[in-house]
């Protein structure tokens, strides 16, 4: 026991250590050039950028839970100070860091872990704007259902809606059981009819019509994709707005309005700033059995002139336009931005499965795409007239209509003001919803294997 709290002691002074050195005292090795935290309840993901390719080995470590990472080819670096600093205490998955001189030229890093976790750690050669890096993905040991969950959603909100509703009865009853006093000076109404007459019987109140309970036998699940997250920022506008963030206040807003339709319950693949590989968000909308699938983006393009909204549907057999294909292989490379480990178990599984998207599933989404860009182009210019087509892996799920919204050209600055506007917002994510409220009508769901 003592020597285990003299080592805990000894890494606490090394960790200590660390946070005073400059870079003038770096030896050898990387140096650091940014360290970020993205916390999320899905996973907490741990990046380390440095100018130069780093390995490690990691192990947990029980009692107290932590994730112990060595990470070679790196000497104390005053930069590792900014991880200690940006692990905040509603992290899901990480309570603290501590960082010491394992070894010369191994750094140790210590994560004190708030749950059982199987972590993920790999490293990404430089892309876009990135340099070299290390990641630490830290996902739960037993992940949720999220159908259940969204159900268990569904259920709370109508107990608190027929709650509302028994006690506006509630009260209304109870105003009509109280006499009507006359007022102050006022004599009392003047009444010829002897006991036991009709003029003297209560007059009989009748019963409010039955309230309707709301159930829908069937709950159709709208599956929202924010596009981007995370390490990967997508594009970025003229003063700076960022693709990830805007689209992502889409998405939010666009829930509250589907989860407002009776009936309906909207799914969020990512509800925060963290990045989700372009098959887990397939997976997503599939493990809760998603009747639609509505990717959101606000692409740039290589003019700034270019502008207006566009709605895509899969093709299998190339893109309709040049510009489509263009914009699907952009959309297509954001798992190498946002940092995918290659070595994950599911992904040669998942890559098979995002090559049987069937024909009925194109045409169904062609229908979801009309009724959509019929409504969004009553706010705002529409880039094409008619749903375009490419090859976006994200809309492969084989049985899921699925589309994917350009909301605007961020690239473009008027478009990039509008997309700053919670007005444009608001009137973009209404008319999703009523294209999604048209394709259902027209398209009604058919039985789920799951009953809900």
């Amino acid at each position: 026991m003592s020597g285990g709290v003299s080592r805990r002691n000894a890494l606490r002074a090394m960790g200590a250590t660390v946070l005073v050195l400059g870079a003038r005292e770096i030896a050898f090795g990387a140096s650091i050039v940014a360290v970020r935290v993205w916390p999320a309840d899905d996973y907490t993901r741990v990046t380390i950028e440095s100018d130069a390719a780093l390995s490690a080995r990691h192990f947990i470590a029980e009692n107290p839970a932590r994730l112990v990472i060595d990470v070679e080819g790196l000497e104390l670096n005053a930069g590792l100070r900014e991880l200690v600093g940006k692990v905040h205490s509603d992290d899901p998955y990480i309570g603290g860091v501590r960082v010491g001189q394992n070894q010369p030229r191994i750094v140790r890093l210590v994560l004190d872990l708030k749950q059982a976790t199987a972590p993920q750690v790999f490293t990404l050669t430089p892309v876009a704007a990135y340099q070299h890096r290390l990641v630490f993905d830290l996902y739960p040991v037993h992940e949720r259902d999220p159908l259940l969950a969204l159900i268990r959603e569904k259920e709370g909100a109508e107990q608190e809606a027929a709650k509302a509703v028994q006690d506006a009865l509630g009260e209304f009853i109870s105003k009509m059981d109280k006499p009507v006093l006359p007022a102050p000076g006022a004599s009392a109404p003047i009444t010829t009819a002897g006991p036991g007459s009709a003029a003297s019987a209560p007059v009989a109140v009748a019963p409010p019509p039955p309230l309707s309970s709301g159930k829908v036998e069937r709950l159709i699940i709208v599956a929202i994709d924010a596009g981007h997250g995370g390490e990967d920022p997508g594009a970025t506008g003229p003063s700076g707005l960022r693709e990830k963030d805007v689209v992502l206040q889409v998405a939010l807003l666009l829930r509250e309005h589907i989860n407002a339709v009776p009936g309906m319950r909207a799914m969020l693949t990512r509800d925060a700033d963290f990045f989700v590989p372009l098959h887990e968000r397939v997976r997503k909308a599939r493990r809760v059995q998603a009747d639609l699938f509505v990717s959101l983006h606000a692409d740039a393009f290589f003019t700034a002139e270019a502008r207006g909204a566009s709605v895509f549907a899969l093709s299998k057999s190339g893109a309709t336009s040049s510009a489509a294909r263009w914009m699907a292989d952009r959309e297509n490379a954001a798992d190498l931005v946002g940092g995918v480990n290659a070595k994950a178990s599911d992904a040669a599984v998942m890559r098979t499965l995002l090559d049987m998207s069937t024909t009925a599933q194109i045409k169904d989404s062609l229908k979801l795409g009309g009724e959509v860009l019929g409504q969004i182009g009553k706010v705002g210019k529409l880039h094409k007239g008619q749903v375009e087509q490419a090859g976006f892996a994200v809309l492969k799920a084989p049985d899921i209509p699925s589309i994917l919204v350009e909301t605007a050209f961020i690239s473009n600055p008027e478009e990039e003001s509008r997309l700053r506007s919670p007005e444009y917002r608001r009137q973009l994510v209404e008319a999703l919803t009523l294209g999604i409220k048209r394709y259902f009508a027209k398209n009604p769901p058919l039985a789920r294997q799951r009953a809900l």
